[in-house]
Order: structure tokens, then sequence, then C-alpha cells
């Protein structure tokens, strides 16, 4: 009788057993380079450091920035994929030679400004989450943007059309293709090597975000500051189907509902660096996030902003339509139906 008393008071204790007994889940991060700056030092890793306290999901985070990883940005979705890590802070441009669809979100001259990358990310992002998960197992959890891509030189310029005969630091084959049309040697290198390289001359130029350059110390070693954006560099946050699948629903939608809030976070908060690192870069105020500095501002043309406008049309879309189209059939069909009416391409 008392073995039978004691086996149900098991039975009893294993059935009520609480959601804090649930095996926890692991989740490995690939984060943002630390050398990109404030929104990786200051939104997303507080955000994973604080994620399973804060979300209160059966989970540990183990959130560790590329650069100190000892693998390149440019292979997240290849290591995700292979099961190494079970989320990323994905760099969208610098994985896309392992899926070309992602470019579609960032075409040089598609995000001229905030308002418009916003509108191309919402109507983008479930087009290229469908590939993600066929060809890689990865669920694209949302996007967001680093900022307007701008241009520093180390040798003067008086307008984009100048960089014609010099060497410029690019980041994906988009930008490439158009570094080429302006008659400049584009020069692929990794975010983290950019400073060495200014200052080495191994480039002339090289284009980032304003905020990003100020944290890693470009204008030390560059002369001039030209303003115009060529694309927002668009990035995401994406987890394996993998591990997506053990949370049940309705810790899916408080996981999805937690980085809904960072990435909105992340879009006001990169508006509001572009404008100060921008002062920042050529000693004016207000300048509250980054280090002074005193870049030769170069005004942004009519002529600049013509060349890049129609980039679209002429430039970034048909080279990368034939790309996208060759691995992916159909895909810059699928882009002219969610994006074109954006922006008024047919």
């Amino acid at each position: 009788m008392k073995l039978k008393l004691a086996a149900g008071i098991i039975g009893l204790a294993i059935a009520a057993a609480p959601a804090s007994a649930q095996q926890k889940i692991t989740l490995k991060v690939i984060g943002q380079p630390l050398a990109t700056g404030l929104i990786q030092k200051n939104k997303e890793q507080p955000f994973f450091e604080t994620l399973a306290e804060k979300s209160g999901l059966p989970i540990v985070v183990e959130y560790k920035p590329v650069d100190t990883l000892g693998i390149k940005d440019t292979e997240q979705l290849r290591v995700m994929k292979a099961g190494l890590f079970e989320m990323a802070s994905l760099r969208m441009s610098q994985n896309s030679r392992d899926e070309p669809t992602i470019l579609g979100l960032d075409l040089v001259g598609l995000n001229p400004d905030y308002r418009t990358g916003r509108a191309v990310a919402k109507a983008y992002s479930g087009i290229l989450d469908k590939q993600l998960q066929k060809q890689f197992g990865v669920k694209l959890l949302g996007v967001w943007p680093f900022g307007p891509q701008v241009l520093f030189c180390k040798k003067p310029i008086a307008r984009l059309g100048d960089v014609k005969g010099l060497k410029v630091r690019v980041y994906d084959q988009n930008l490439a293709k158009f570094v080429e049309s302006l008659g400049g040697t584009p020069v692929p290198i990794g975010f983290a090597e950019v400073h060495q390289s200014l200052s080495l001359g191994v480039v002339d130029c090289a284009i980032t975000g304003p905020s990003s350059a100020n944290s890693a110390g470009w204008p030390e070693v560059s002369t001039h500051y030209l303003p115009i954006g060529m694309q927002i560099a668009l990035n995401g946050y994406g987890v394996t189907l993998a591990t997506w699948k053990k949370f049940k629903p309705a810790e899916q939608a408080k996981l999805q509902s937690m980085f809904d809030a960072l990435i909105e976070d992340i879009w006001k908060y990169s508006e509001e660096l572009f404008l100060d690192a921008s002062n920042c870069n050529i000693g004016r105020d207000p300048c509250t996030t980054g280090k002074k500095f005193s870049l030769v501002n170069v005004p942004v043309t009519q002529g600049d902003l013509a060349i890049v406008g129609k980039a679209v049309r002429e430039i970034s879309f048909p080279a990368w339509a034939q790309v996208c189209d060759r691995s992916n059939p159909g895909c810059s069909a699928a882009w002219k139906k969610a994006v074109g009416p954006i922006v008024g391409f047919k």
C-alpha cells in the first residue's frame, strides 16, 4: 500500500512539474562585429544578454560577436545550416554570395532614405524568409538598418564621379558593379581590415555608415566625406528552423515579439546615429555619440543624386537579377511584384 501511494505521489509530481523544469534550449548566437560600433554595443548585445530573463522563456543564450569567433561574417548561413549556431545577427550583404536573393533588400540606389528602407524591408522580408528557410533552414525574424552607406576617401574628391581611377572598399557584388560603373576599382575587404587598408593605401576610399566609421576610427586615416547614401545596409536576425520548432506556439510568439521590439528600436536609433555621427565626422555640433573629427564635408550635388537615383534601373537591378534568377528562378519577378510599386519600378 505504501509503495502504491509513493508511486502515485511521484506520478502526480511529474505530471505537475512546473514550466521552469522544462529542458532549456541553448541559443548560440553570432553577433555583429564589435568594430561596427554603437548598435552592436548599445542595442544588440544588451538585448541578447538579458533575453532569457526578460522573456521568461526556457533558454540559455550564448552571445558572441562574429569578430571574436574566428569565423568570417560571410559564413554565417553556412555555419547555421551545419548546426554550429542556433541564431545570428545576419550581415545580409556579406552573405549574399551564398544566397543572392538577399541583395534584393538593398540594391544600390533602392533605399535613399529610412522611409523607403522600411517599406522595402516590409515588402520583401517574406520572400527572403521563404528562400532562407528552403536553402539554409533559417527563419528570418526581422530586418533592420545600420543606416545610409556613404563615402570616405583619403584623396581629395569634389563629387561622386571623382572615384574614377581610385580603389574603393566594397562589401557586396552589387556595390562593386556600381563602383565599376563610376570608373573606380572595387576592393572587397572585411570591415575590421578597412582602417589599416586605408592607412596603408590598399584602398583610397571606403564605403560604410558614418557611425560605424566613427567608431572604427576611419576619419583618422581619411580626409574627405561624401554623405550620399548608396545603400542603407539592411541586416537581420535569423534562427534555425530546428531550434524554432523546439518552442511551443506561445513561446514562438513571445520570442518574435521580443525581436519585433528590438528591431523597431534599432530603426529609430539608427536614424539618430546617422545624423549625429555625420556631424561628428566633420567636426560639427551636436556630436553626442562619437568622436569629433575634421573631415572635409563634400557637398552632395544634383549630379551625384541623379547617378545614385538611376542606379537601380540601369546597374544594380539588371546585374543582380541575372545572378539571382540563375540560382533562384523567378527571383527578379517576385522582387518586381513586391518591391517595384514602392520605388516606381515596373
